[in-house]
């Protein structure tokens, strides 16, 4: 039997290769029926005019992943058990299907939730969404390094299951870096090592929460951690937060298993914790027997000032659980975060990790281990930092040119800053929507990744700008583009005011 087959000096692959891909081909495209006898090489060889060596070669590797068995008395033929068999399903025919109106209706799914918005999927010209990390500002040559370094002696960790709670040299080199940046003394052997914050929070949530137990939130807040704690069917007491935080003042007398709240740069409205706060906050959580679950989230961009203790650097009760991430100081795509609990929540939080996903991939703790213990981190920290404070600087001089003294605050630390519109000014979405359609975005409290519980004084009257992952000259271009939107708004709003009376005549 002559086999349909056509070889090419001239292409890129070699004889051998040319060959096998092409009997392989006919094994399954044509549909040859298994037992089917294949020629003797050596007949191959002169059909084609090429050695016999190749053909054999090709022979060998069919036969080797399965596709050609070969057997000293009958020859070489198509094997029975051909290997995408078993990468398919069998089809099974459901011949005896039960009639629709009696078949049983699938139980209604437990879980109810909302996702929280990530990512903008509005495609915008320069787009000031909160919390974007420009690409370029990625240690991409520093990490590559630490990567093949980490890979030369990675060994069998590849194959092997870790420890749930994180890479031990990780733990370590977090806990150093805690101690230096935030005022904490803690032991390695209390952090657990995440996917991101989000996971750190569900971690948290899976410990502490009930279905209807109450949790108390700063008002507005981080979305993400409302619609996760809302998921989980908790009981939402919103705070109101002010110039200085949590207004620690407006705490329920008890009931709540813990307080989240993120102190250092308050999320969305920038503001921080004052140490007054801070002490009352801490005392109110040992009289109440409550949890005060401390979100971290930028705590590393700090512009002007020392950053205040965190709370869990104060907290000598062990009732403050600590919640870091690097998604915003390197990279959100390496999806790394950290959890700092009290020594008695610790083997808990450990096992619920454990049956979340058995421990966070190995690879990624081992170079982040390295990146923090090398002195990387401090170097690129200080290299973003003064990145970030320029882009800033710019922001603010930008809106301060084009619209005169404006009130802003959470411009000390973080990547973004909110915006507070005056009162004769069109209100914030509406404003969002002007500069959208001159291809800007700009953030109203909704809009920005923020949930806002009701009887917020800020939802209506700011704006929030990312500024992290633009240069300055688009900084400046789109407050140019917003500015130029305001004042064609502003003149209409003049001349519809001066038309009314006109209408009123008439």
């Amino acid at each position: 039997m002559e086999l349909p087959v056509s070889l090419d000096p001239s292409r890129r692959h070699s004889l051998q290769r040319q060959l096998f891909d092409q009997l392989r081909g006919l094994i399954l495209g044509a549909g040859l029926a298994p037992g089917t006898t294949f020629p003797p090489s050596r007949s191959l060889a002169r059909q084609l005019g090429v050695s016999r060596n190749t053909v054999m070669l090709a022979y060998e590797r069919l036969s080797a992943e399965g596709y050609l068995q070969t057997r000293s008395a009958l020859g070489t033929f198509v094997s029975f058990d051909l290997p995408e068999r078993s990468l398919q399903p069998a089809g099974v025919a459901l011949a005896h299907a039960a009639p629709a109106e009696l078949r049983r209706p699938a139980p209604p799914i437990a879980f109810q939730g909302r996702a929280q918005a990530v990512v903008n999927r509005e495609r915008l010209e320069i787009d000031f969404w909160l919390g974007k990390l420009d690409p370029c500002c990625f240690p991409l040559a520093t990490w590559c390094r630490l990567a093949r370094r980490v890979l030369e002696t990675s060994e069998r960790r590849f194959a092997e299951y870790r420890d749930p709670a994180g890479a031990p040299e990780l733990r370590r080199a977090i806990a150093h870096h805690l101690a230096l940046a935030r005022g904490m003394r803690v032991d390695p052997e209390q952090i657990v090592v995440a996917a991101g914050s989000q996971e750190g929070l569900n971690i948290v949530a899976r410990l502490l929460l009930r279905e209807g137990g109450c949790v108390a939130m700063e008002n507005p807040s981080y979305q993400g951690a409302a619609y996760l704690f809302e998921s989980w069917r908790a009981q939402i007491l919103p705070v109101p937060v002010d110039e200085d935080g949590l207004c620690v003042d407006a705490l329920p007398p008890g009931g709540p298993a813990f307080v989240y709240l993120t102190p250092s740069h308050q999320y969305p409205m920038g503001f921080t914790l004052s140490l007054e706060r801070r002490l009352r906050l801490l005392d109110w959580a040992r009289r109440h027997g409550a949890y005060v679950v401390e979100d971290d989230y930028d705590s590393d961009f700090r512009y002007r000032g020392s950053p205040l203790t965190a709370l869990m650097g104060l907290d000598d009760a062990q009732c403050v659980i600590y919640v870091g991430t690097f998604s915003k100081s390197i990279g959100a795509g390496l999806r790394l975060g950290y959890l700092v609990l009290p020594p008695h929540l610790v083997e808990a939080a450990r096992t619920v990790k454990a049956l979340l996903d058995n421990g966070h991939p190995w690879l990624e703790q081992a170079v982040l281990a390295e990146f923090l213990s090398s002195g990387a981190y401090d170097a690129h920290l200080r290299k973003i930092r003064r990145t970030y404070l320029a882009r800033r600087d710019c922001l603010i001089e930008c809106l301060r040119s084009r619209f005169g003294a404006v009130a802003l605050s959470g411009t000390e630390s973080g990547m973004h800053l909110a915006w507070h519109l005056p009162g004769h000014w069109p209100r914030a979405p509406e404003l969002q929507r002007l500069a959208a359609d001159r291809g800007v975005g700009i953030y109203s409290l909704h809009a920005g990744a923020a949930h806002d519980f009701g009887g917020c004084a800020y939802s209506e009257r700011t704006l929030f700008l990312g500024y992290s992952s633009l240069g300055e000259a688009h900084i400046r271009a789109g407050i140019e583009r917003v500015a130029d939107a305001l004042g064609e708004s502003m003149h209409s709003r003049k001349a519809t005011q001066r038309l009314r009376p006109l209408y009123a005549h008439s």
